[in-house]
């Protein structure tokens, strides 16, 4: 084989041809996992991609011939609604747009978690990053340095960031449920969360407490939970078994506002008769619980599109300037909720 190139020269699909001494369109086969190439050389070919530790040039993406047209989503919490639908949608997006996506679900929110996915991207060769990051914890200093020069975008991360990253204004939704129920003409509002390590359940909750507050409304009582329709359920009954009166009740996702009714009606109160209640996310089956839930609906499909155009445009155009993009969620108005008579 040939000489190693500078240390300081990207790697390129002809440095992995030169360096095994075959031919590009080999190479490209090889990476493209075509069939046309002898078990042999195939070897060779992916040995030396780990030896020069070849990343995708990403600055000639534009030719065809040098971009692998796969995209590495990284997230966390995939079994919850809102990560799976991000998810969901940015593949879709992904598609639309030419590339597959390669799907990495880490176990915890973590550096040394992140590092091993990303490290497992040496194989794949894949154009761009898109990490999904609904946690508090992870720093996007960090994720440069893991990231190695590949381009990424980066999902639900905190309203204001200065990251290059795609968000829904989870305040904003938060503040209009809240609004909603104030505007009925309730006055006693308490809240079930979602966990409070997470991005998204920390920016609902402080707004539900701004909300009130300018309004002159003292916030009742907030509950924890874990986004469960179980964990609802548990912190309605905690609620109530704190004798606090409240005729609102903010809920952090659909799920838990599904198991926060079933708690009420075990308690013998109606919704909405007694308790007004508003969700969060306007799942499909928010329509069809019992009664229809007043909830806030994300765009999931928009935030998909951006995401992976933001993601395009910095694998083209790679000094770009980065920037936040923000989507905002509305009301979805059903029968959960009405005015205090």
């Amino acid at each position: 084989m040939a000489r190693l190139p500078a240390p300081a020269k990207r790697i390129t699909l002809h440095d992995v041809a030169t360096y095994c001494n075959v031919s590009y369109q080999t190479v490209s086969r090889v990476v493209n996992d075509s069939p046309h190439v002898s078990k042999d050389t195939r070897r060779r070919v992916l040995r030396a991609i780990k030896e020069l530790n070849y990343q995708p040039n990403h600055v000639a993406r534009s030719l065809v011939t040098r971009r692998s047209n796969l995209i590495e989503v990284i997230t966390f919490g995939s079994v919850h609604y809102g990560p799976s639908q991000m998810v969901a949608h940015v593949e879709r997006a992904a598609r639309k747009q030419g590339y597959n996506l390669i799907l990495t679900n880490i176990s915890e929110m973590r550096l040394d978690e992140i590092r091993a996915a990303i490290n497992s991207l040496s194989g794949r060769l894949v154009d761009g990053l898109i990490i999904v990051t609904p946690v508090v914890g992870v720093q996007y200093e960090d994720l440069v340095e893991l990231c190695r020069g590949i381009p990424f975008t980066m999902i639900d991360t905190p309203l204001g960031s200065t990251t290059p990253s795609v968000v829904i204004n989870q305040r904003h939704g938060a503040q209009i449920a809240t609004q909603h129920l104030i505007d009925l003409g309730h006055r006693e509002i308490c809240e079930i969360s979602g966990p409070l390590h997470w991005h998204g359940a920390i920016a609902r909750h402080e707004s539900w407490l701004q909300t009130l507050e300018s309004a002159g409304i003292t916030p009742g009582k907030s509950e924890e939970g874990d986004w469960t329709a179980w964990s609802g359920y548990e912190a309605a009954r905690r609620l109530l078994e704190s004798r606090q009166h409240f005729t609102g009740l903010i809920v952090g996702n659909d799920q838990m506002a599904l198991g926060a009714m079933r708690a009420l009606r075990e308690a013998g109160l109606s919704v909405p008769d007694d308790v007004s209640v508003v969700g969060f996310d306007d799942i499909p089956e928010a329509a069809c619980f019992e009664p229809p839930l007043t909830t806030v609906r994300q765009n999931f499909d928009m935030l998909g599109s951006q995401s992976v155009e933001y993601l395009l445009n910095l694998m083209m155009h790679p000094d770009m300037p980065l920037q936040q993009r923000v989507l905002y969620p509305y009301l979805i108005e059903r029968q959960s909720t009405r005015a205090v008579p």
